[in-house]
């Protein structure tokens, strides 16, 4: 494995749901599948925002109403893809050098008219600098980009 191949994670899921709605959801909802444990704040996290244009961040907001930018969105093109910069250090702090962060692609591909499979690259983690290999260990563990996707996938079963 090549060391530009070893700063990629790459993971998939398929989703009964239309291209469109997996979209929305990925990017509406990102709050609901994003695990809460999953927070930078030190304080409980009331919402996860996702704010659906280039140039919007994802970001938590507290329920003692501090926020976390952890995320820039660099391409946003409903329904097929979203792009955005991952700002977290291998220190697990927020990186605020965007020459220090690494970007996650989410493409969205229609299976059948009800059926969309969903592709996940996280790319670029070098950029992270020393320590890189600690935000792809974790990223793409079972309790990284594997537990989102499975967590996003419920979404679409719980009515």
């Amino acid at each position: 494995m090549t060391e530009t191949e070893a700063a990629v994670v790459r993971r998939q899921i398929v989703v009964e749901a239309p291209l469109e709605r997996a979209f929305t959801v990925f990017t509406e909802r990102f709050g609901d599948f994003k695990p809460p444990e999953h927070n930078l704040l030190g304080a409980a996290i009331a919402e996860t925002v996702f704010e659906p244009k280039v140039g919007g961040h994802i970001y938590d907001r507290g329920v003692d109403g501090s926020e976390c930018r952890w995320a820039r969105v660099l391409a946003y093109e409903p329904p097929d893809r979203v792009v955005f910069s991952w700002d977290i250090s291998p220190r697990w702090q927020v990186e605020t050098d965007p020459d220090n962060t690494s970007e996650v692609e989410v493409r969205f591909v229609a299976e059948t008219p009800h059926r969309t499979r969903v592709e996940l690259e996280h790319r670029h983690l070098d950029r992270h600098g020393p320590g890189w290999q600690s935000v792809r260990d974790g990223v793409g563990q079972d309790e990284g980009w594997p537990l989102y996707l499975t967590r996003y996938a419920a979404v679409f079963t719980d009515r």
